[in-house]
């Protein structure tokens, strides 16, 4: 127990270094390692799958939220970019919530797997994420992209418990923003699906687990450690916002993709 805490918190420190720096809240890094230990362990008996994104989903709700007043700070949130999109990401974290709780756990998996590499691929082979033109002027969402990429993108990040980073700083960066401002938007349009799915979860879970700190699928354990490791991190790396240069921002953040998509295979 004493090892997976530790471990548990050195990937929470992680943790609130992509939550600044990409949006990711959570998702890419806390569903493979709690999968891990939820494989082997007790929560087994609950699903692994769903007890990692369940324990994800909840970690994300105080690390977006963290992020959000960091970033708010530092006036990065461009709030015509916020609204209505949030709202229409809200309405797709209620169906992709319930539908997450039904699912089977080897079809969660893999969801998770092929979304993972869906969204490398399309960032690579689409012209405008890793490079981009300093020139480049801004473009407003349009009616359809907000209505329904907003629904789809709350749909498909609450359904596999990793927040709306990996759809929406791509859509983000199709329309002309800096990877800084991207990701700075990521975090608080990541939380209506933490909040949702986190209560969706909390209520859902009909089986039991024997170590008894539970919430639902929610693994309280693993929760609070990788919160203790992620919040203080968080206050330090908010300090980086802004001074990583654009293509070197993107590059990395693919690179922590991929290593999710491994991560999660190879278990």
């Amino acid at each position: 127990m004493l090892i997976e805490i530790a471990v548990l918190l050195g990937f929470g420190c992680l943790c609130g270094v992509t939550t600044v720096l990409f949006g990711f809240g959570g998702g890419f890094i806390t569903v493979p390692v709690v999968y891990a230990f939820a494989l082997d362990g007790p929560d087994h008996a609950l699903g692994a799958m769903h007890v990692a994104v369940a324990t994800s989903t909840a970690v994300m709700v105080v690390n977006a939220g963290s992020a959000t007043l960091a970033q708010l700070r530092t006036g990065r949130l461009r709030r015509d970019y916020l609204w209505p999109l949030v709202a229409f990401i809200g309405l797709g974290a209620v169906l992709g919530s319930f539908a997450a709780t039904v699912a089977d756990e080897s079809v969660l998996r893999w969801l998770f797997v092929a979304y993972l590499a869906l969204t490398i691929a399309d960032s690579v082979v689409r012209k405008g994420f890793v490079s981009r033109r300093e020139d480049t002027r801004p473009r407003p969402l349009g009616g359809i992209t907000t209505i329904a990429g907003g629904t789809g993108i709350g749909a498909v990040a609450s359904f596999l418990g990793v927040g709306g980073s990996v759809l929406t700083v791509p859509l983000m960066r199709r329309k002309g923003l800096p990877m800084a401002d991207a990701t700075a938007l990521a975090n608080p349009l990541s939380l209506p699906v933490a909040v949702i799915g986190t209560a969706v979860y909390a209520f859902a879970a009909t089986g039991t687990s024997s170590s008894g700190a539970h919430l639902g699928y929610i693994d309280l354990v693993a929760a609070g450690a990788l919160l203790c490791g992620s919040l203080p991190t968080i206050a330090v790396t908010r300090r980086l916002v802004g001074r990583i240069p654009d293509r070197a921002h993107a590059i990395a953040y693919l690179a922590l993709l991929a290593a999710a998509l491994i991560a999660i295979v190879v278990r």
